[in-house]
């Protein structure tokens, strides 16, 4: 056996070895991303949802001649400016997660005004299309709160691959960074609960 050539098949099995470690590191590092951004999708579809149930609540509470127009129409502002507002999945930074959390936000404001407003009106809360869309929007409510955990546990998935050693080198070579997290709104966690007597 010629000497030239163990040094050969030494190189080409560490060469391979090599290949095969960054390509496992790329190929995973692309699942969890891709898996984060689905899962951020899934959040954008259960927002679209609470706002296409807030439209079928607004016209419901808009056939009562003498509800409130102010609290209607900031309702009907705040979801025109909740859905204006879209992120890009491979671009959610934190300024941009903040501003849709922001819109998001003004929309709940409005619409917990427009549901206190309702107690007013004995006749729209025993409305039995409106108590079923209020079903409706917290049911929503909850399913956005499992879209956002979930999104928060893909993005702790590949948040952690790209910064665990040597990962974290690899990462650097193939441009992965890491992605934000949802997060609260500031102030969120003094929020008032209101509950509505349908009785």
């Amino acid at each position: 056996m010629k000497k030239w050539l163990i040094p050969l098949i030494v190189i080409l099995v560490v060469g391979f070895g090599f290949y095969s470690w960054t390509k496992g590191f790329n190929n995973t590092a692309v699942t969890f991303q891709e898996d984060a951004k689905t899962s951020w999708s899934n959040v954008e579809s259960a927002y679209q949802r609470r706002n296409d149930l807030i439209g079928n609540l607004v016209k419901t509470v808009q056939g009562a001649a003498d509800f409130e127009r102010n609290t209607l129409t900031e309702v009907i502002e705040a979801r025109a400016k909740a859905t204006s507002v879209n992120i890009d999945a491979g671009n959610l930074s934190p300024e941009s997660m903040k501003q849709y959390g922001q819109a998001q936000g003004g929309l709940n404001s409005a619409l917990s005004r427009l549901l206190v407003s309702v107690e007013r009106y004995p006749d729209l809360k025993s409305n039995q299309n409106f108590m079923n869309l209020q079903t409706q929007l917290e049911g929503t409510e909850n399913r956005i709160n499992v879209e956002r955990n979930r999104f928060n546990g893909s993005v702790g998935t590949y948040n952690k691959h790209i910064k665990v050693f040597p990962n974290s080198i690899f990462a650097g070579w193939f441009n992965f960074e890491d992605m934000s997290r949802y997060s609260a709104d500031e102030g969120s966690e003094n929020a008032k609960e209101v509950e509505f007597d349908f009785e």
